[in-house]
């Protein structure tokens, strides 16, 4: 087996919950395989394509490491894949300007006041 359809792959990389949601974003033309649009869900991956698309809110690069003959637990899925994505947890924290301060904030400008 040298190929299988990208939305089982998917399914069985537990990448989504049921066949039919990943069949959805394939067809909705937001998956690509190897920088190329695809917009079949029969499409055949293989071995070291990579795929493209979003999840959520995160833009997701995936390796295929292997192909499935089954959908198992999230261990065995975690073995079909390499994840290629940038990491958003080395991004630092957007710093907070504009909000209010909390109560606790208030007590301590409120201190500094004399009030």
């Amino acid at each position: 087996m040298d190929k299988l359809r990208l939305d089982k792959w998917l399914w069985q990389a537990r990448f989504f919950k049921t066949r039919t949601l990943a069949a959805k974003q394939v067809s909705g033309g937001q998956m690509r395989v190897n920088g190329d649009r695809v917009a079949k869900p029969a499409f055949g991956v293989s071995i070291d394509d990579v795929l493209t698309f979003v999840q959520g809110r995160q833009v997701r690069v995936i390796r295929i490491a292997a192909l499935g003959t089954r959908r198992g637990p999230a261990s065995e899925a975690q073995g079909l894949y390499e994840d290629l994505s940038p990491s958003e947890r080395a991004a630092p924290a957007p710093e907070r300007v504009g909000e209010r301060p909390t109560k606790k904030d208030r007590r301590a400008l409120d201190a500094l006041r004399g009030d």
